[in-house]
């Protein structure tokens, strides 16, 4: 018998969700064969088979946590060590199963229990669910759910109760010479089910993401200053500039030219591009540019990140940036995509929205929110002007930045925006 654990997923990752299995107890897999999906606060990872065999049992279903060396899976082996040796794990030690069985029902097997009742599975469903259900007389086991995990939710219940209502019947109309029906005689009613609310467990992308959330509002504690550029010669860059890039194959959106933009301003105030230790209470100043780029997915907001941006060109950048956010949005991005980054561009405009407060991506100190680009009417010497302005959110750690230097930074962005022809002096 092989014991597999968890393995170290990088990043100081303690734990990871089985998001699903890909192999089933007495399934004979192949060496590098992938069997799971698990889910960590960064990506979905498939993890393969480390042996060739036959899968003896799952210690660790799907939908559950399991942590960093804990046993997921048992194979059977003819050549493995026995799961109790001490060649089955590298320290030594065997990592005892933290989970219980699921309670499962074989499909061949009609063994009765002594007390004469047949096994039964149990379904999966939250208090509140099985309070309700019990109080309509539903058997949850009838209910078919719309969850992925098969767990039971109070609108799968809804659903059912309504599907299973008796059809009000309809009374015939009274014949000459014959009586109506006594008021007193009343027709079935059909009993309407109210649902005030709803509970769903918080898992998979959205739980990382509210743990990462807490974590880093948490510790950082967090400033914000707003200000508002004048991008109508951003936007007569990127008009000029799109054809060409288009002949290329790439589509050429804002964000590449706003991460060129950004990369001098990173180098001219390095303290925007650190990290605090906050153990040693040392600042590390970072000699790499990895700009994460804030992208959502149909799980949530993720943050691929452009490794050593100030090595690439413009169009690279774009073909990049095109690679990571579709990776995003298919939740198929590496580890090494969604780590590692020095500090954070989010562009809400491209989410249809004009401005608002980013929270820092822990443990980088600074993110910067732009806004949707509008028309507005702004006076400039005496002079009513219609220009395309941007609006501008950072959010910086107070700890190590202090207010003036986040307005000198925004103050310098704005300077480069407004005059985007600096990007031929910094060209790579």
């Amino acid at each position: 018998m092989h014991e597999f654990m968890l393995p170290d997923l990088g990043e100081g990752m303690q734990e990871a969700e089985i998001r699903r299995w890909l192999v089933q107890p007495g399934d004979t897999v192949k060496r590098d064969q992938t069997m799971v999906e698990v889910e960590t606060d960064k990506a979905v990872v498939e993890i393969p088979s480390p042996v060739a065999g036959k899968v003896a049992a799952i210690r660790v279903p799907a939908g559950t946590t399991a942590k960093l060396g804990e046993v997921l899976v048992v194979f059977d082996t003819p050549d493995a060590p026995p799961s109790s040796s001490p060649a089955s794990s590298s320290n030594g030690e065997v990592a005892a199963a933290k989970t219980k069985d699921i309670l499962s029902i074989d499909k061949g097997n009609n063994a009765q229990l002594s007390n004469g009742t047949a096994k039964r599975q149990r379904v999966l469903a939250a208090p509140a669910v099985r309070k309700r259900a019990f109080e309509l007389e539903v058997d949850l086991a009838q209910v078919p759910t719309s969850q992925l995990h098969g767990r039971v939710t109070m609108g799968d219940l809804e659903t059912f109760v309504r599907k299973s209502a008796p059809a009000l019947t309809t009374a015939e109309p009274a014949h000459a010479g014959v009586a109506a029906p006594s008021p007193a005689l009343k027709q079935p009613e059909t009993q309407v089910l109210t649902i005030e609310e709803e509970r769903q467990p918080l898992v998979g992308l959205r739980k990382r993401i509210a743990e990462h959330m807490e974590r880093s509002w948490r510790i950082i504690p967090h400033a914000t200053a707003f200000d508002e550029l004048d991008g109508t010669e951003l936007v007569a860059l990127r008009q000029a500039l799109k054809p060409m890039a288009e002949l290329r194959g790439v589509r050429l959106t804002y964000m590449p030219l706003l991460v060129k933009l950004l990369l001098p301003l990173l180098k001219e105030f390095p303290i925007f591009n650190a990290s605090l230790d906050e153990e040693r209470r040392e600042i590390i100043y970072k000699r790499v540019y990895h700009i994460g780029i804030a992208a959502d997915s149909p799980e949530g907001l993720l943050v691929p990140v452009l490794r050593n941006a100030d090595r690439l060109s413009l169009i690279q950048i774009a073909q990049q940036l095109e690679h990571l956010i579709a990776a995003a949005q298919k939740r198929t991005l590496a580890l090494s995509e969604v780590s590692g980054s020095t500090f954070t561009l989010n562009n809400i405009g491209s989410f249809g929205g004009s401005s608002g407060t980013p929270i820092i991506n822990y443990p980088e100190v600074a993110i910067l929110a732009v806004g949707r680009l509008q028309e507005k009417a702004i006076v400039r010497n005496g002079t009513i002007l219609a220009r395309t302005m941007m609006p501008l959110a950072l959010s910086f750690d107070h700890r190590v930045i202090d207010g003036a230097m986040a307005g000198r930074f925004l103050a310098r962005f704005k300077d480069l925006v407004e005059h985007p022809q600096q990007l031929l002096l910094d060209l790579v």
